[in-house]
């Protein structure tokens, strides 16, 4: 297993450290921790392309693994959010909806060999939750008013790249509903 793959599956091994510390009262700086992690694990997922770009290191384990990885983050992430009333519901259902509708399709494709990687718009969706969902974990810690406003925005520009992204991926992908 190459060093781009053991980043993904670092990323995924972090999404409960991040939940404990989202989850468990009684931890001092428990957000800011979940911040940090959070952090942590969406640099894992700028490196990990990096380091695979770069030195060809491209896969197939890595082209399905990475954005499911990087799925069960923001997964996590929006429903902690969520159950704790910071994240409108509506927004995490549109979200997940969205998610699970491309796994679905990336699952029937692989099933038929064929694996398809993130295309720009999905790495644009991407990197605008993992911005906004620090910016919220970050706010729900601070509680700065002006930072609340700025989450509001990225929310919306995060629905709309995940709603665009999802279209998108449906329309390039429509041969795999066929047969």
């Amino acid at each position: 297993m190459n060093l781009p793959n053991k980043l993904t599956l670092l990323r995924i091994f972090m999404i409960p450290l991040f939940l404990v510390f989202m989850e468990v009262n009684g931890i001092p700086n428990r957000f800011i921790w979940a911040f940090i992690v959070f952090i942590l694990a969406c640099f894992t997922d700028t490196l990990d392309g990096y380091i695979a770009r770069k030195n060809n290191l491209i896969t197939n384990f890595g082209k399905l693994m990475d954005p499911l990885a990087d799925k069960l983050l923001v997964m996590a992430a929006l429903i902690s959010l969520t159950s704790k009333q910071h994240v409108p519901v509506w927004v995490t259902v549109v979200i997940l909806s969205r998610e699970f509708l491309v796994t679905s399709i990336r699952l029937i494709a692989a099933g038929n060999g064929k694996v398809i990687a993130a295309d720009k718009w999905g790495k644009m969706k991407t990197i605008s939750q993992m911005i906004w969902i620090s910016l919220e974990l970050l706010y729900f810690t601070v509680q700065y008013n002006a930072m609340g406003i700025s989450c509001m925005v990225l929310m919306y520009i995060t629905v709309f790249f995940t709603i665009f992204s999802g279209y998108n991926y449906i329309k390039n992908n429509l041969e795999v509903f066929k047969g």
